[in-house]
């Protein structure tokens, strides 16, 4: 069975489609600025070039059909017509408490994830629309809903629970929900797969670490705390965003800046974080190390405090856990960036972690970076969260298939 896999943004949509039973990538792409100017799709076939094309995309409807356009191509496509889809799986960011795995899609749980949109106003309201572009065009196509809030659903109430009168928590459902579960599931899974090992016998920490960041406390197999809160802006320093401060300096930048609580929250989103600290030199890890290395003592400083950061969940983890037997890492900056993987490495000493100077060179690769000898396995273990959705898809419409959802 041939999976789409769709991740919907405001303005964008990632896809891929996926064979079931090899589990290869059989194309993929994205379409960009859509309801814009310039609207363009890049596709690439395995095996093939790269192409990309400018086609007016004035919503979402019309995206997914550019998708199904450049999949089924004559000279450029993949299959022959929309029968060799077998399924949609759908990112979608923010399942508030109700969901706890992948579900179908039909209209009462579109209207249960509408629900929540106040919770992630950036990205459920373009999930839906994605999911309502491809239910126009593939009404027959079963689809189903991966969350990025499912695999921490396991958390207990002393983790996901803030210190706020229990009626904000009863009436608004204000808790810490976190985020890129379906990294955080795959990942550990993957890393206990490694070291031969299974997960439910292991005390897992996974850092991923992109322009977006978190890190999880994977507990015998479950998600027991996680960084970010009820929205990603929360835990580590990340690319553009503040993470963990004191929330009085909201209140105090209001005064100062006479600007509204909106804008503030703007400023924590788009203009903080490394990006921020640095000076407005970048958001690039690689920019502010090639700037530290020239000298520049702002992302000197921006890499160290987010090296710390991480250091810092890591030893909280692994306190809430009794200990660690793996650090994961994962992401554009876990998988990639070598030297902040050291930085981060001189915090976890104590916890009996370390480095081969010379795999720690390796990128984007499965690589397990610490000794046979050493009390906590440390490794890298890219992502793959397309697959993981596959495969969650693919779980849920045979199940469904044979009645027993």
């Amino acid at each position: 069975m041939n999976i789409l896999v769709i991740n919907c943004g405001s303005s964008s949509l990632k896809y891929q489609l996926i064979d079931s039973v090899t589990e290869e990538v059989v194309a993929k792409g994205l379409c960009e600025r859509i309801g814009s100017a310039g609207a363009c799709i890049t596709h690439t076939p395995a095996g093939g070039e790269k192409l990309t094309r400018e086609i007016p995309m004035p919503d979402h409807d019309a995206a997914v059909s550019a998708v199904i356009d450049c999949l089924t191509d004559e000279e450029t496509g993949v299959i022959h017509s929309l029968g060799e889809i077998g399924a949609v799986g759908h990112r979608i960011v923010h399942g508030g408490e109700r969901f706890a795995s992948a579900v179908l899609l039909d209209e009462e749980v579109i209207a249960a994830v509408e629900a929540v949109s106040a919770l992630a106003p950036l990205h459920n309201p373009a999930n839906l629309t994605g999911i309502r572009a491809c239910r126009k065009l593939m009404p027959e196509v079963p689809m189903a809903g991966v969350f990025d809030t499912a695999f921490h659903q396991t958390m207990p109430p002393k983790a996901y629970l803030y210190a706020l009168p229990l009626e904000y928590y009863r009436d608004y459902q204000l808790r810490r929900y976190g985020f890129h579960g379906t990294s955080h599931d795959y990942v550990s899974a993957r890393a206990a797969q490694l070291l031969g090992r299974k997960r439910e016998d292991l005390r897992i920490i996974v850092c991923h670490l992109g322009n977006g960041a978190s890190v999880s406390a994977v507990d015998h197999g479950r998600s027991i705390d996680t960084s970010m809160g009820l929205t990603p802006l929360e835990g580590l320093m990340m690319g553009t965003r503040s993470g963990d401060l004191d929330p009085a300096i909201i209140t105090f930048l209001m005064d100062r800046l006479d600007c509204s609580a909106g804008e503030v929250l703007s400023i924590l989103n788009h203009k903080s974080g490394v990006l921020g600290l640095s000076g407005g030199i970048s958001n690039d890890f690689r920019d502010l190390t090639k700037a530290a290395a020239a000298g520049d003592e702002n992302a000197e400083t921006a890499l160290e405090a987010y090296a710390l950061r991480v250091g810092k969940y890591i030893g909280a983890y692994a306190a809430e856990m009794g200990g660690v037997d793996v650090i994961a890492f994962t992401a554009g900056v876990g998988e990639n960036d070598g030297p902040m993987r050291a930085r981060i490495s001189e915090y976890t000493r104590f916890l009996g972690t370390s480095i081969d100077p010379e795999r720690n060179k390796l990128r984007g690769e499965e690589v397990i970076l610490s000794s046979p000898e050493d009390a906590v396995a440390t490794m890298v273990v890219p992502t793959n969260e397309e697959l993981a959705i596959a495969r969650q898809t693919l779980a849920i419409v045979e199940a469904g298939a044979q009645g027993k959802l």
